[in-house]
């Protein structure tokens, strides 16, 4: 029992050395789990989290940010409008104000929509 909770101990503080089999394991399973990970485990969790709660009128986000190249037409209130309520799942969603992002170099990269 003691060498399992001995390999649980190195393992766990990483004191194996580097010329070791057991140091290429882990660097390789490190690896693995970089490179297997699927990329939607990496999503932007709050944009999938309103499209999947369709019905979530009542714990809508009363701000949201909008990626610039999300607006097909210009970035007039009724075309934001329709992307708040694509992105809410509120029909009723309506926009009271909105603020362009800005990058370092004055580009618009994003639009800042304040929600009712």
């Amino acid at each position: 029992m003691s060498k399992i909770s001995d390999f649980g101990k190195k393992l766990l503080f990483w004191s194996y050395g580097r010329s070791t089999w057991q140091y290429d394991v882990l660097c390789v399973l490190i690896l693995a789990f970089i490179f297997l990970t699927p990329p939607s485990w990496f999503e932007n969790s709050e944009r999938a989290h309103w499209a999947t709660h369709q019905n979530a009128s009542n714990v809508a986000p009363q701000r949201l940010f909008i990626d610039s190249s999300d607006t097909v037409d210009s970035p007039g209130t009724s075309g934001l409008e329709r992307r708040v309520q694509e992105l809410t799942g509120r029909t009723n969603a309506r926009v009271k104000a909105v603020r362009p992002v800005m990058n370092n170099e004055g580009r618009i990269i994003a639009y800042e929509v304040d929600i009712e």
